[in-house]
């Protein structure tokens, strides 16, 4: 337990600053498990529209400090790949 008044408004501030930031991470958790799905299944047209939810709920986290930059980038990144891969899986050849 906290000992002095700075220690426990800390722990009040992270309390409530948690309280904020677990709703968007959780989104954006489920924005990408969504998409993966989709990508996995094999279905282009949505998982196009459900890729760019998710990478807009994470250029949103990242911007509200949610998450760090970088890790909102690698994300979007590893995204990407598996999109393409899989579009390129599935088109003709």
């Amino acid at each position: 337990m906290a000992n002095t008044k700075s220690a426990m408004k800390a722990i009040r501030v992270s309390a409530r600053r948690r309280a904020i930031n677990r709703p968007i991470r959780s989104g954006v958790k489920t924005f990408v498990t969504k998409a993966e799905r989709l990508i996995a299944t094999n279905q282009p047209d949505q998982a196009r529209e459900a890729v760019a939810q998710a990478i807009q709920a994470l250029d949103k986290a990242a911007e509200k400090d949610v998450i760090h930059t970088n890790n909102a980038a690698r994300r979007k990144s590893r995204l990407m790949h598996k999109l393409n891969a899989a579009l390129a899986a599935g088109a003709p050849a």
